[in-house]
């Protein structure tokens, strides 16, 4: 609760709030604070005077600041009323948060008055120090303001939970450490004076004692004074107007200006802004447990740095060091530039550091005094801040997401030192800013076959910081021959044409830019269809394995026709092990019974018999089709929801025949949702839980049971839940027309439904308390694998 701190002390004086008021700006300041900042107004800018013109309409006018010059840009203070005959300039002071305070222009109030009864002169103004709004007050003066009593019930909270230990009230000189409080008494005691003045016999005998702490709560949590109406000071507030935002009392609504506003039951709003209250904290929760974990990895770079920098310089000296005479002058100006990396990195990572920890520490306060607010029990107190707080809950949230919680700096030193030139090129020796460039990736959803044409896509690593100027795609002959080039250049896919039908091909990338070209790629093995009759085919095998240098041979005897193209086809991939062989296919290819394929696999002289391999899916989620308010990462197989509702999101791939498996794991279950699994049709409604309609077929489920539930209609209750971990399985057999859910790998009830026929997609339904990752290319379990078969 330390960190709240901030949140309890008053921007003027800097200390606790003592008797807090509300300004209409949501802010708080003290009593005494108000009257400090009052500022006198000319007579023109009263409310009188502006009521009686017609001109306000309000209780508490704002002023125009550019013509009332209450702020100060030079110094971002607050300055003195200037250019009026009745407002002399006051000279201000600074109160130790650095806010100015004007002294009181007029004499001290009487001793025997408050600071809220004490007179406050005609046409004074108060200016919010902290959002700079300014107002004039009316004939109540600072008895038009509420109350802030929440906020007093909360500092009155964390005082004591700092105060020391608990004295003996009955103790005559130094107080001993009190051992018990009598409820009934309400009197702390130590040993001795309980001993002498509270017997247990007699009346006191049933009176109840209980630890000091204890005694210590049940104080602070006796009743509080009913809160009530500031225009009407004997009537307790009752409802709560909605088009002001405001608690108000039954004159209010009988004769004051509430009268005709919209109104509603006190204890409702109460609960409905606790509500929303806790929603927009659960939010915040997450970004601050982000930044908590942002702040390790800012950390852990400080040393990776400084690592990396010492690794760096030990490497750059021994170079320096080869070149002995022409090398010593230019040496020490190469240290001078790695030193200089060295600090700017340390410098903005540190920077970094300091920003997130300060905004973390504003963010955990807010938390705290939210967390300590919805504790109390006052409806209209509560509902006095509450919006102010749900906005600002809203707002931090909001900078939290604004690449706040990227890196602004990387650890590596991104510098290799050339040592290759001459002893007369020594003084134009410089640092080459780049490296080598990451081995590329093959995207292996975006590669198939088509006829005598074939389709390749590739990306460089998702946290590969080095440019490539340029791609080499090289592909064999068809009939394990070497290795030749077929493209060069920028593009990411590639489209190869009039290539040998029923062959089998060798595929391979790597990149390029000044300083060298990458690694090459792990080898793609494609086969063609068997003629041009035959249905479409993608046969793309990844088959990682060692392969020869590049080593350019001659063209093939075929014609090779490039095209830059973008395809969007679904695939699937057969997998053997122990090879872990994979054909990819298109769903067309997947209908046709049949089929005698053989590819080779390193070593090349063992050969694969792919019609004992089990036909498996791969896919991913599918963007295109999913509901805006769905969250994609890690390559499109994990998906969250910004939303608080459910939205649903469809796999790219679609099945109509065959045996499919896949599972999803839960990352993140968070408040008990209930997200729904199974599969829909690809128009199915994407803004409410899957199988609400007739269009998906699913099983939702929470952390206690689940439910079948196609077209509303929810069926066969199952013991058993998901919780943070959990795997759920969706088994879809298309041959024998039936949709069987599993979770952690067991069935979840019976056959979930029967007679599904037709085009399905794998689909999720979630809200942003759950994220899953998808699980593709999986056999079919064992024991169903065997059942069927019996069937």
């Amino acid at each position: 609760m330390e960190e709240m701190e901030e949140e309890l002390k008053c921007p003027v004086c800097g200390s606790f709030y003592r008797e807090p008021i509300l300004l209409p700006c949501s802010h708080n300041l003290c009593q005494a604070c108000a009257r400090n900042i009052l500022v006198q107004t000319p007579e023109s800018e009263s409310p009188r005077s502006r009521r009686a013109s017609g001109s306000g309409a309000s209780d508490y006018d704002y002023l125009d600041l550019d013509k009332m010059s209450l702020y100060s840009e030079a110094d971002s203070g607050y300055g003195s009323y200037g250019g009026f005959a009745s407002a002399p300039t006051t000279p201000s002071q600074k109160s130790p948060n650095g806010v100015r305070v004007f002294p009181p222009a007029m004499p001290p109030p009487a001793a025997h008055l408050s600071p809220a009864l004490a007179p406050v002169p005609r046409n004074s103004c108060i200016t919010c120090p902290q959002c700079h709004r300014s107002l004039i007050l009316d004939d109540r003066g600072l008895r038009g303001f509420p109350k802030n009593r929440v906020l007093e019930g909360v500092i009155d909270r964390y005082q004591q939970s700092k105060a020391a230990a608990l004295k003996c009230q009955l103790c005559e000189k130094a107080p001993k450490e009190a051992t018990v409080m009598c409820e009934q008494c309400d009197v702390f005691y130590c040993d001795p004076c309980r001993l002498r003045c509270h017997p247990p016999r007699g009346p006191l005998a049933k009176h109840r004692l209980v630890p000091p702490a204890q005694g210590r709560v049940s104080r602070r949590l006796s009743p509080r004074k009913v809160s009530t109406c500031t225009d009407h000071e004997l009537e307790n507030h009752s409802m709560y107007c909605v088009q002001c935002k405001m608690p108000v009392c039954y004159q209010c609504l009988e004769e004051g200006k509430h009268s005709n506003h919209e109104v509603k039951a006190l204890g409702a709003m109460w609960k409905l802004h606790k509500s929303q209250l806790s929603q927009a904290l659960n939010g915040l929760s997450d970004r601050a447990k982000e930044a908590k974990e942002f702040l390790v990895q800012l950390r852990n770079m400080v040393q990776q740095i400084q690592e990396n920098s010492v690794e760096f310089e030990a490497c750059l000296v021994a170079q320096c060091d080869a070149l002995i005479d022409a090398l010593n002058r230019r040496k020490a100006q190469l240290l001078a530039r790695v030193n200089k990396e060295h600090e700017h990195k340390l410098k903005v990572v540190r920077d970094q550091i300091s920003h997130c920890t300060v905004k973390l520490r504003q963010t955990t306060g807010l938390m705290e005094y939210c967390l300590e607010v919805i504790k109390e029990n006052d409806p209209s107190g509560f509902l006095q801040i509450s919006d102010a707080l749900i906005r600002r809950v809203h707002l931090t949230e909001d900078q939290w997401g604004k690449g706040t919680l990227t890196p602004r700096m990387t650890t590596d030193f991104d510098l290799s030192l050339d040592n290759s030139p001459l002893l007369q090129s020594i003084h134009q020796l410089d640092f080459v800013q780049m490296k080598v460039p990451a081995t590329p990736i093959l995207q292996l959803e975006e590669c198939c076959t088509h006829n005598s044409s074939a389709t390749l896509s590739w990306k460089q690593p998702p946290l590969s910081t080095v440019p490539a100027e340029g791609y080499i795609l090289e592909l064999d002959d068809g009939n394990g021959g070497q290795f030749r080039e077929v493209y060069v250049g920028k593009e990411t896919m590639c489209t190869v044409d009039g290539l040998h039908f029923n062959s089998t091909y060798n595929a391979r990338i790597k990149a390029f830019n000044k300083a060298g070209v990458s690694q090459y790629s792990k080898t793609l093995v494609l086969q063609t269809p068997e003629d041009t009759d035959s249905e479409e085919q993608t046969l793309p095998f990844p088959v990682p394995s060692e392969r020869l240098p590049l080593r350019r041979m001659s063209p093939f005897s075929s014609t090779l026709n490039l095209q830059p193209s973008f395809p969007r086809r679904s695939y699937f991939d057969f997998r053997s092990s122990p090879h872990q062989l994979s054909l990819h296919s298109s769903l067309q290819s997947l209908n046709v019974p049949g089929g005698n394929f053989e590819t080779q696999s390193a070593p090349y002289s063992q050969l694969v018999d792919i019609k004992k391999l089990l036909a498996v899916a791969w896919f991913a989620f599918d963007p295109g089709s999913a509901h805006s308010d769905i969250i994609f990462s890690n390559d499109n197989l994990t998906v969250t929801c910004s939303s608080y509702d459910d939205r649903v999101v469809l796999g790219k791939t679609g099945f109509s025949k065959g045996v499919h498996y896949w599972e999803l794991t839960v990352d993140r279950y968070d408040n008990h949702p209930d997200p729904a699994f199974g599969v829909a049709r690809i128009d199915v409604t994407k803004d409410v839980m899957l199988g609400k309609d007739d269009k998906a077929w699913a099983m939702y489920v929470d952390n206690n049971r689940s439910w079948f539930m196609h077209n509303n209609s929810h069926t066969n209750r199952t013991e058993g839940g998901i919780t943070k971990g959990a795997t759920v399985g969706v088994l879809l057999d298309l041959n024998r027309k039936t949709l069987t859910f599993f979770i952690n790998d067991e069935q979840q009830g019976p056959i979930a439904f029967e007679n599904v026929d037709g085009l399905f997609f794998p689909a999720v339904s979630l809200n942003r308390n759950v994220q899953v990752t998808l699980h593709t290319g999986l056999p079919v379990p064992d024991f169903y694998s065997s059942r069927a078969s019996i069937a």
